[in-house]
């Protein structure tokens, strides 16, 4: 955690900043919005914060979190809290000798009623100690969009058992089985292999209901001669997985031949022509324009992609408009999608990490290959 430390603190320098708060929005009850507290410290605590300075790191929890975070945080000093923040925010200034300094916070890390709380806890101080509030850019975002070879590692880890847990399944579903089933089935088989639970509520969405790019999964039964869109991500080691794939029970019709293989020409497409450099929007379009040219520019509404590792969605940001630079050391999903009302979808989506300026493939689910599978076992 060191070496974050001192990249963060590289880019409060740039920034001139003498010390940055950390959180989250609301309480990390299941995990998914602690990310820049766990990243930086390791504490995986559902409540706390971290205040940064150039010279020093503190840890502000409550009783509960106390041995936690002196497990887990060890190079942060502890500081209890056992009342609401403006009875306490004052002494950790003290503390932190940022009096008449510039202290950051991340509009995404706080709700507008704790920036009411720290402004008034700030304004409750005596003049002469009081820190300079100062909203910043997503500084430690930043830093979490280029993974390091331990966070590379781990978010393959997850990315294997997402494809395992996909094939085992994909081999398995047939007609009959409702879309609820088929998204337990895939997240039972995830947790009894080792998953701690899953990035997001697993998408099962079969027939016209696929058309919905982020349909609910339903007590409805899936039919043969229809198009099923799986979209799935585990969490293995505090990091996700994210992997869509289309499958179609039985002989697929030319309509699902077609919309198929231009998905998936696009998808390709995007895999082996983003590059470092690019923005989001550049890679975006390369998917884009594929499917565009067969008409059905419309039917993919949604972005290529988004980062994928502490939280399921993060930086960087493949859509229109997007002015997000691709680095080397992102990861991120490639999924491009056509929906059509009133018969259903298709989606293809990989994960990859950008090296050497390229794109290289984590996920290793077969596409084509498990659809013939299940054609099989659904005839």
């Amino acid at each position: 955690m060191s070496s974050r430390l001192d990249r963060l603190r590289q880019k409060m320098a740039e920034v001139e900043l003498d010390g940055l708060l950390v959180s989250s929005p609301v309480e990390d009850t299941f995990g998914n919005v602690g990310a820049n507290r766990r990243y930086l410290s390791g504490f995986t605590g559902s409540v706390g914060y971290l205040l940064i300075t150039q010279e020093a790191a503190f840890i502000a929890v409550d009783f509960r979190y106390h041995e936690q975070a002196q497990r887990e945080a060890p190079g942060f000093t502890l500081f209890p809290t056992s009342s609401p923040l403006p009875d306490w925010f004052a002494s950790l200034m003290g503390e932190a000798q940022l009096a008449g300094k510039r202290l950051g916070f991340q509009a995404g890390d706080i709700t507008f009623a704790t920036y009411q709380a720290i402004a008034k806890a700030v304004k409750d101080m005596p003049a002469t100690q009081r820190p300079k509030l100062l909203a910043v850019p997503p500084l430690v975002e930043q830093l979490r969009a280029i993974k390091d070879a331990d966070e590379l590692a781990a978010i393959q880890r997850a990315v294997d058992l997402g494809d395992e847990a996909f094939v085992a399944i994909a081999q398995r579903i047939e007609p009959g089985w409702t879309e609820a089933q088929a998204a337990w089935e895939i997240e039972k088989y995830m947790r009894e292999h080792g998953g701690e639970g899953v990035s997001f509520e697993i998408l099962v969405a079969a027939g016209p209901w696929a058309a919905m790019p982020h349909a609910r999964p339903r007590d409805e039964k899936i039919r043969k001669g229809e198009p099923i869109i799986i979209d799935m991500g585990v969490r293995l080691g505090g990091y996700c997985s994210d992997l869509s794939r289309t499958l179609f029970l039985g002989q697929p019709d030319e309509q699902f031949d077609k919309i198929y293989d231009i998905v998936l020409t696009a998808q390709l497409t995007a895999e082996a022509l983003i590059g470092r450099d690019m923005t989001g929007e550049q890679a975006h379009l390369l998917a884009h324009n594929v499917i565009a040219e067969t008409g059905y520019g419309e039917n993919f509404g949604h972005g290529l992609g988004h980062g994928v590792g502490l939280q399921v969605h993060e930086t960087p940001r493949l859509a229109r408009a997007s002015k997000d630079v691709l680095a080397d050391g992102m990861v991120f999903t490639i999924e491009p999608g056509i929906y059509v009302s009133g018969w259903g979808g298709v989606r293809i989506e990989d994960m990859v990490v950008l090296e050497d300026g390229r794109a290289r493939a984590l996920t290793k689910a077969p596409k084509l290959g498990v659809a013939a599978g299940v054609q099989r076992s659904g005839s």
